[in-house]
């Protein structure tokens, strides 16, 4: 049997970092959030695990991770600590006491000294306030021996149907000798909408169900990489769009958004992301905690949950849970599992040497 390498995923909303680190080989035994619905989704899909409801402000959360572990050994804590202070589609507000939750990740390291921090977040992180908390971020890794390396990750690199970045910074004690996975697509291999989620029914006249059937074979092995391990279908429901609304989505060209609209329609959204429809050829645009104003790519409608579940790198036995407002928020706050997974094959190659 080979040797358990455990982890505990902090600020875990659903779990997609952690789920992704668990498919390269770590076993997960603690998630921690303050989101109930998504904490729930959390221990749904990681059933091993200990869902924790803790507020990482808090001294005596980490206490009560502490007192949760007992005796046992952890080798890796991750984290995406609350974006919205650091995120270009925030307030930015360098007072947010948001911006200064991932200190909690370094008071359990220095509690559990584990092999490997894993700090993700937005890329405004990183120049934000003149670098003060990516600053703040390395000066903690250094506080407790542990060498910093940082890059920003682009999600279709490395196979994730979505153009996402995202900024990481790996703490790793001065034994190892770390370096980031290497890209496994360029831009003339990424995976696209189509081949993400073409294989999913459309609901032309049905709004599906939680639980679902397969109507298709999948046809690219992204999809085939989906449905692995699944033999139905969840959170594929549609949403019933008004006359007007979906007047309006029906003039919006593949691709294009609320620029490529004739003057006076669609004029009650304007920003930058209004309106706009995926193209079948590319990947999707970020995913948001929203779901009302990306447009698939063939159809008058949004993208499922499921939909964004994939265009996020979620196998489709991942089940979210809570209210459908709730299951996109889940999505949207997510790390794409697949971008866990290829940092988690580089760690755990790393313990296993």
């Amino acid at each position: 049997m080979r040797k358990k390498h455990l982890m505990i995923d902090l600020f875990s909303g659903c779990g997609g970092l952690s789920y992704g680190f668990e498919q390269a080989g770590f076993d997960c035994v603690i998630g921690v959030d303050h989101d109930e619905a998504a904490l729930e989704t959390f221990g749904h899909n990681h059933p091993h695990a200990i869902p924790m409801k803790l507020d990482l402000s808090e001294d005596d959360s980490i206490k009560e991770i502490v007192k949760a572990l007992g005796n046992t050994k952890i080798n890796l804590i991750v984290g995406g600590p609350p974006c919205q202070g650091f995120s270009l589609t925030g307030p930015r507000n360098e007072d947010d006491s948001r911006n200064k939750l991932f200190y909690s990740i370094f008071k359990l390291a220095k509690r559990l000294s584990p092999e490997f921090l894993v700090i993700e977040n937005v890329p405004g992180i990183a120049n934000l306030y003149g670098g003060r908390a990516r600053n703040a971020i390395i000066e903690e890794f250094e506080k407790l021996n542990y060498v910093t390396h940082e890059k920003l990750l682009y999600a279709p690199d490395y196979g994730i149907p979505q153009i996402r970045k995202r900024m990481f910074y790996v703490g790793v004690k001065r034994s190892y000798s770390f370096s980031f996975p290497e890209p496994t697509h360029d831009s003339k291999s990424y995976v696209s909408c189509e081949q993400a989620i073409g294989d999913l029914p459309c609901f032309k006249s049905d709004l599906g169900s939680e639980i679902a059937e397969y109507t298709t074979k999948p046809t690219t092995d992204y999809q085939k990489q989906m449905r692995d391990g699944s033999n139905e279908l969840f959170n594929h429901v549609g949403t019933k769009h008004t006359d007007h609304v979906v007047s309006v989505i029906q003039q919006v060209p593949e691709g294009g958004n609320h620029k490529d609209l004739p003057p006076g329609v669609g004029e009650s959204r304007k920003f930058n992301e209004a309106w706009t429809r995926y193209h079948s050829k590319k990947p999707s645009r970020t995913i948001d905690t929203g779901h009302r104003n990306h447009f698939h790519y063939k159809y008058d409608r949004v993208p499922t949950v499921r939909e964004n579940a994939r265009l996020q790198s979620f196998p489709d036995k991942f089940q979210f849970l809570g209210s459908k407002t709730q299951q996109y928020k889940q999505v949207g706050n997510a790390v794409p599992p697949l971008l866990g997974f290829h940092l988690g094959k580089v760690i755990l190659d790393l313990l296993e040497e």
